[in-house]
């Protein structure tokens, strides 16, 4: 059995929270986390990329074991900036208990869940020693929060090309709603920007004929998307596809000029009863029965995905109502996160804490929110490798 000191989760959030770990500056949280898991007897390897327009990001990739089943757990110690420090209760990098409660940058998302889980995999070693069948590892980036393109997207990677194959993920996203492991998500919607130009012909506006105003079909162009924001019906496990008109410019100072040209962004997160590719022809084929000269640059920034209610997912609810007395809802709710790159290796879900307080002012959680969550993650590690009768 191992006999080294158990990290403490309380601790070591705060130890975690006091590195200012603005992406893409990891300022010493890899190392802290390091620091608690070596000893534990994970081998922690630095995994470091880069990209031309990029920053360099360091990842830490943590196993022990080396066996299957292969169970991950993927996180990220970057965190959004702070704002105007002066309107924080307390300094955000000091990681103050108060209130019950540690505050600081990183408390909600996600360092607190980072260290739940090692110490939930420090407690579980503890009472069953290395060899307990199976490994377990840590995927940590520094390159969430921003570009997302050094980071756990490169792992994988990196990991695949030299044959480790990962069996289940858990993402510590701080998924729950009102109380911690009351919703898990077990997928995401997708994402799609779109950047559309209607270009027209200058002219004086007491001779609209001799111009060609863009304007109004760049208007009637946004209205053929529909009325609302929900383009679809939704389907078995996701809510309706929403679209959202995010900026309308045209850039014409003046009012006796009729512009060249106008311009409209917008954003739609869409269900899995659509790809990028059927949300581009569907928007050109509602452009095009408007008519005119126009040009529509796409961006995707993620598909949608679904881990479908089976084996993972029971197993996790499964630890939560032990810990709890509660079973999560399946929720694909909400933005992006890095499980859009683990879905291509392996079955993932995000089950972390409560998420009222992320990249606010004041960010914090309750210290018992932190001690539940690493029971919960204990549970899943004991569940995930039963003791052989």
């Amino acid at each position: 059995m191992a006999t080294t000191a158990v990290p403490d989760p309380i601790e070591l959030t705060q130890a975690l929270i006091r590195c200012p770990s603005v992406t893409p500056a990891d300022a010493g949280a890899l190392g802290v986390l390091e620091a608690a898991l070596a000893p534990l007897g994970f081998r922690c390897e630095r995994m470091r990329f880069e990209a031309p327009g990029t920053a360099p990001i360091d990842n830490l990739y943590a196993r022990i074991g080396s066996g299957r089943p292969h169970l991950c757990f993927a996180g990220h110690t970057d965190v959004v900036p702070p704002g105007d420090e002066t309107r924080w209760r307390f300094p955000p990098f000091e990681g103050r208990i108060a209130e019950g409660r540690i505050w600081g940058r990183g408390a909600c998302d996600m360092k607190s869940a980072v260290a739940a889980f090692a110490a939930a995999a420090g407690r579980f070693l503890a009472e069953r020693g290395s060899a307990f069948g199976g490994s377990i590892s840590l995927l940590i980036t520094g390159d969430e929060e921003a570009e997302a393109v050094n980071g756990t997207v490169k792992v994988l990677q990196a990991l695949a090309a030299r044959g480790e194959a990962i069996d289940a993920c858990i993402v510590g996203e701080p998924s729950s709603s009102e109380a911690v492991g009351d919703t898990m998500k077990i997928g995401r919607r997708g994402s799609l920007t779109g950047r559309l130009t209607v270009r027209g012909v200058q002219g004086h506006v007491a001779y609209p004929h001799k111009a060609d105003n863009p304007l109004p079909r760049l208007v009637r162009m946004l209205a053929a998307l529909g009325p609302g924001p929900e383009i679809d019906e939704g389907s078995a496990h996701f809510d309706p596809s929403t679209l959202a008109i995010t900026t309308i410019d045209v850039g014409n100072p003046a009012a006796n000029v009729i512009p060249a040209e106008g311009r409209a962004t917008f954003n739609i997160r869409f269900n899995d009863t659509w790809t990028a590719d059927s949300l581009g022809a569907w928007l050109r084929q509602r452009f095009d029965s408007v008519g005119g000269d126009y040009a529509l640059e796409l961006r995707s920034g993620a598909d949608s995905f679904l881990t479908a209610p089976g084996e993972l997912t029971g197993r996790v609810a499964g630890a939560v109502e032990r810990v709890t007395g509660r079973r999560p809802a399946f929720s694909t709710s909400g933005g992006t996160s890095d499980a859009r790159f683990v879905k291509d290796h392996a079955p993932v879900v995000e089950l972390g804490l409560v998420n009222a307080t992320i990249h606010k002012t004041d960010e914090n959680v309750p210290v018992e929110d932190i001690d539940t969550l690493t029971r919960i993650y204990q549970a899943v590690l004991e569940d995930s490798f039963p003791e052989k009768g």
